[in-house]
This record gives structure tokens, C-alpha cells and sequence, in this order.
């Protein structure tokens, strides 16, 4: 077994790409003609957001809407970066809401966390020494 994607179902695909493009610098990969599946080019696992509609249509059941949601979903997307109170900065900057600020963590991590406009929960983070 191999971990292959993570897929955020999502309002708006474009726009959570666009997102993803302008906080995080990440690049986009993909987008289809009518914008219901996107994805953007993050190394060997693709990020990728799906628009509610094909999602339900796929999953087959209503499930809870991560920016419909007063809180955050019980999940989050990890980005390793060398300065996370940069990424913290740059996130906030293009949209999105600081949930935590950069903190250093007993097991030699720097860990922030933010929310972004779609309502995915990311965690930005130095890597694992």
C-alpha cells in the first residue's frame, strides 16, 4: 500500500488553488475544463480539491463542508518550511486565518497553524530533525 492524495472537496477549485498558489508558493499541476478537480504539484503525494458536487456525486452521502464548519475539521494538510513564521506571514497575507502562531514543540519542531479559506486546516512546520 502507498499513500497517493489527499483530495479537499471544495465551493470553489480554482479559487482554492489559487490560494494554495499565492500562500504557499506551491505550483498548479492541474485543472479540469469545467474546474471540478484540481491539483497542485507537491512532490511525490498530490494535493488536489474536488468541487462538492463530483465529490457527493462520487462519495455517494452528504459529509460535513470544511468552510461551512464554525470549526476545523479533524484533519489538516502539513507543509514543511524552513521559516514558518514567514509561511505564517505570506498564508495570512493571501487570505487566510491564524489559528496558532508559530511555536517551538518539545520534539524539535517549529508548528503553526492556519485556516484556509476553503476551511482546510493547515499545519505549517519545519521538518523532523
Amino acid at each position: 500500500m502507498k499513500f497517493g492524495y489527499t483530495i479537499v472537496y471544495v465551493r470553489d477549485v480554482a479559487a482554492s488553488l489559487a490560494f494554495f498558489e499565492k500562500a504557499f508558493g506551491l505550483q498548479r499541476q492541474f485543472l479540469s475544463e469545467g474546474a471540478e478537480f484540481g491539483a497542485l504539484a507537491t512532490g511525490e503525494t498530490t494535493l488536489a480539491f474536488c468541487h462538492h458536487d463530483t465529490a457527493r456525486d462520487s462519495v455517494g452521502t452528504e459529509y460535513v463542508v470544511a468552510e461551512e464548519s464554525a470549526r476545523p475539521l479533524g484533519m489538516e494538510i502539513g507543509l514543511v518550511t524552513d521559516d514558518v513564521a514567514a509561511a505564517c506571514t505570506r498564508a495570512v497575507d493571501a487570505g487566510a486565518v491564524l489559528l496558532s502562531p508559530p511555536a517551538a514543540k518539545p520534539w524539535g519542531q517549529t508548528v503553526a497553524y492556519v485556516r484556509a479559506p476553503d476551511g482546510t486546516l493547515v499545519e505549517l512546520c519545519t521538518a523532523m530533525a
